[in-house]
């Protein structure tokens, strides 16, 4: 059952994204794991606990979490299955693609080269923050562009390939206990003082979800590439997380690029390492081919998608 609404839900996703009127309206079915983290991290990450007994208290909350997320999926595609028999995969369908987000992700993306080719660097700036968590002021161009393909290769894993996978794999409780997984580390899967006992289990828990799904993406964006492979295999490793590195060396090597480097967080300076080997000055045109990159690799998913259906 899983295979044809997989499919299913990419279309739908492509087709019409999650749209802005029902955000407005209603939010993003994230938005319920979101509020769960926060009421829970006020809750049981007070100071004044020992670091052990606030680590602890993070694993069951990301049991709640999870056993929330998947019990509730799976409740919902029985109740589906029950009421329309043969033609549930359409109902589960409509209830998966807002898990994913190749469209918003295209969508988000964009607008940052577009501004770039205008001239208009702060307007690109105030673009490329909607996408990541770093400082973006004092960008220049080259910065503002490796943090949108950055990003664009991450989140690739993150917000397409990975929930499909666990769609492929376990169906709506799959695709729904790993949005709630990933939304929590997100939240409070970080280093600093205040997360690192409490967020530990989201973060271990994101870093296994993420395992397998990060290095088929890099894989896919070598083919839809048409290289980087050399350079993703040397490179991977040199990020912080055992997962991101993957699409972003991989993305390197496709484009030619160097990405990563220095950056700040909260004014903060991070010396983190370059990936790649190739140019530092990326520019608009190097977002509108990290784009079509993305685009012909979210074609090789729709045909693996396809291909399991028709395997099974």
């Amino acid at each position: 059952m899983a295979e044809p609404v997989a499919l299913a839900a990419l279309a739908i996703d492509a087709a019409c994204g999650w749209p802005r009127a029902l955000y407005r309206r209603i939010g993003h079915p994230v938005g319920a794991f979101a509020r769960m983290i926060h009421l829970l991290e006020r809750r049981w990450n007070g100071p004044d606990r020992p670091a052990r007994a606030r680590r602890l208290l993070g694993i069951v909350a990301m049991a709640m979490l999870v056993l929330l997320a998947g019990g509730g999926g799976w409740l919902l595609q029985r109740g589906l299955a029950a009421l329309l028999g043969p033609w549930a995969w359409i109902g589960i369908a409509l209830c998966a693609f807002p898990g994913l987000a190749q469209r918003s992700l295209h969508d988000h993306v964009l607008p940052v080269a577009r501004a770039l080719e205008r001239g208009d660097l702060p307007g690109a700036r105030h673009a490329v923050a909607m996408i990541v968590g770093r400082d973006t002021a004092a960008l220049d161009q080259a910065g503002v562009s490796r943090a949108a393909i950055e990003s664009l290769s991450e989140s690739f894993c993150d917000g397409v390939a990975a929930p499909l996978f666990w769609l492929l794999l376990l169906g709506l409780p799959g695709i729904w206990a790993y949005k709630a997984i990933n939304t929590a580390d997100s939240l409070i899967g970080h280093r600093e003082e205040r997360w690192r006992a409490f967020g530990w289990a989201a973060a271990r828990t994101d870093d296994a979800a993420n395992l397998i799904p990060a290095r088929l993406v890099g894989l896919l964006i070598c083919i839809a590439g048409g290289g980087g492979l050399a350079t993703m295999l040397r490179d991977a490793r040199r990020h912080a997380s055992p997962n991101a590195g993957w699409p972003e060396a991989a993305m390197a090597g496709a484009l030619g690029l160097k990405l990563a480097g220095p950056v700040s967080y909260d004014g903060a300076a991070h010396d983190k390492p370059w990936i790649g080997g190739g140019r530092g000055d990326a520019g608009a045109g190097d977002i509108r081919r990290a784009l079509g990159v993305y685009r012909r690799a979210c074609v090789l998913l729709w045909l693996i998608a396809g291909g399991v259906a028709w395997a099974r």
